[in-house]
């Protein structure tokens, strides 16, 4: 089911640029008990990269009616939320009035191997690199080619695909940001360049000691553990990454127990 501007469809208007820019933001949550999870962190990130973009933010009290009559009786899923600067003619400039279209979908829950969680996955470097460009890193634009051509190097046999930046720095999962242990310290990579900053990051980043870095590909390879996150299949440790394979060790299964206790006082506060 969709929402666009409040109004059940799923006719885009062609003009809109979102479609021909990217010029928009998104935010991917899951829903539970009808409850869309970590609500309040999602909309604050929208918030946040709605004034990095300059983009009206919509009445609130309006988007979580929207939110609302789209999450009614649905058990398990994920909520898209998505905002555009809308139509506003040919050319890269901004109209002078810019009304924000309002994109909300509702998706079934992806149908993911529970063993993804408890075992763990299999992971590999990605080819594509992510550029530098400090002033959109870490907000959930609307422009993800660099993500959809590093996901599109390889099938079934891997899980997540690593991202490196331009200057050969480990920066993230292609859906997903990724810690690394060692010697029982957590670590994750400075995102101040690129990447996206996860609502489960900020979330562990709250919970937990850990060090923003810049990280090598050789010290994730060196890692005592390593795990990725995001909003929808919440830990995943890794076990293999190429040729390396690593322990579901004791720091992965704290945060992932920690992480599930606040999804648990999340849902039970709704």
């Amino acid at each position: 089911m969709v929402l666009i501007n409040g109004k059940l469809t799923s006719t885009v208007d062609v003009t809109d640029r979102g479609l021909h820019y990217g010029d928009g933001l998104f935010e991917t949550i899951e829903v539970i008990q009808q409850q869309p999870v970590f609500f309040a962190q999602h909309i604050a990130r929208l918030k946040a990269g709605c004034l990095r973009l300059k983009l009206p933010f919509p009445d609130s009290a309006l988007l979580s009616a929207e939110v609302a009559q789209l999450c009614a009786n649905i058990q398990h899923g994920v909520l898209k939320i998505m905002l555009t600067r809308g139509s506003g003619g040919r050319g890269y400039r901004q109209p002078d009035v810019i009304s924000v279209t309002r994109y909300l979908a509702i998706h079934p829950y992806p149908n993911y191997p529970e063993p993804y969680q408890q075992i763990g996955i299999k992971a590999r470097f990605c080819t594509a690199r992510l550029g530098i460009n400090p002033l959109l890193a870490g907000i959930k634009h609307n422009n993800r080619l660099e993500q959809v051509l590093a996901r599109a190097e390889w099938q079934e046999q891997y899980q997540e695909g690593l991202m490196l930046n331009i200057h050969e720095q480990v920066i993230e999962g292609t859906m997903s940001n990724i810690f690394a242990i060692k010697d029982q310290q957590l670590y994750t990579p400075d995102l101040n360049q690129s990447g996206i900053q996860g609502i489960m990051r900020q979330i562990i980043l709250q919970q937990q000691p850990v060090k923003v870095a810049t990280i090598s590909p050789d010290f994730i390879l060196q890692a005592d553990e390593l795990f990725i996150t995001n909003s929808v299949i919440g830990v995943w440790p890794i076990i293999q990454l190429e040729q390396q394979n690593y322990a579901v060790g004791s720091v992965t299964q704290r945060v992932a127990q920690q992480l599930a206790a606040e999804k648990q006082r999340e849902c039970a506060a709704c």
